[in-house]
């Protein structure tokens, strides 16, 4: 059988889309490629060398989707008011202004803690946690939150979809064993994101998504 040019470039244009991030086309709805997100602590330079020791420097362990960012070998140990703890938690580089502990709703039972549901880096008010590291400890009056359902998206993708930074959109979870619908997603746009978006273990448990499944955005 042979493939027709159109074919060729229909299979090109798929191959580009998956390796550079970029929205699929699917019935003429807009895909978005989705990111699990486990439980995670940012920190600042100071706060690092609390718990690992003067002039530490993390270790690069994989990149991650986003440009820049990038898992590190280091884990920590996070203990809330109660003194529950959950160990074995994976520091996130590059390091940050401010020390931050993610977390989902689940984390939260067991760690007797109520983060608020935020953006990354809106920390006033959020709940205090403990950090615990090989040579010393952190306590966050604030700084630990349940991280927003949010998208990446550079500004060429924004015009694609027609949105801009910080607007909530609604998404269809369709791809997954419990297909469901999230509303109120924040959409986040910068010149080096690449276009996906951010779930915590939580939501992709409920509906059965795995790193890569698609969520469609919903149309007005």
């Amino acid at each position: 059988m042979s493939i027709s040019t159109q074919d060729i470039e229909s299979i090109v244009k798929k191959i580009v889309n998956e390796m550079t991030g970029t929205a699929s086309c699917n019935g003429g709805a807009l895909e978005i490629p989705v990111g699990i997100s486990n439980r995670h602590i940012h920190l600042t330079k100071e706060d690092l060398e609390t718990l690992f020791g003067t002039g530490y420097e993390l270790t690069h362990l994989k990149d991650l989707s986003q440009p820049g960012q990038y898992a590190c070998k280091e884990t920590l140990t996070i203990v809330g008011p109660s003194m529950k703890a959950i160990e074995g938690v994976r520091v996130l580089g590059p390091l940050r202004k401010a020390s931050q502990v993610e977390i989902s709703v689940t984390d939260s039972y067991v760690l007797k803690v109520k983060p608020p549901v935020r953006e990354s880096g809106s920390l006033t008010g959020s709940s205090p946690i403990t950090i615990i590291g090989p040579k010393g400890i952190v306590k966050l009056s604030q700084g630990c939150i349940i991280a927003n359902r949010h998208i990446h998206m550079s500004p060429d993708d924004a015009t694609r979809f027609g949105v801009k930074d910080n607007d909530y959109i609604d998404v269809d979870a369709m791809s997954g064993t419990k297909r469901t619908r999230w509303f109120d997603v924040q959409v986040r746009v910068h010149k080096d994101f690449r276009l996906e978006m951010h779930v915590d273990t939580d939501d992709a448990n409920a509906v059965g998504f795995k790193n890569g499944s698609k969520v469609t955005v919903v149309k007005d």
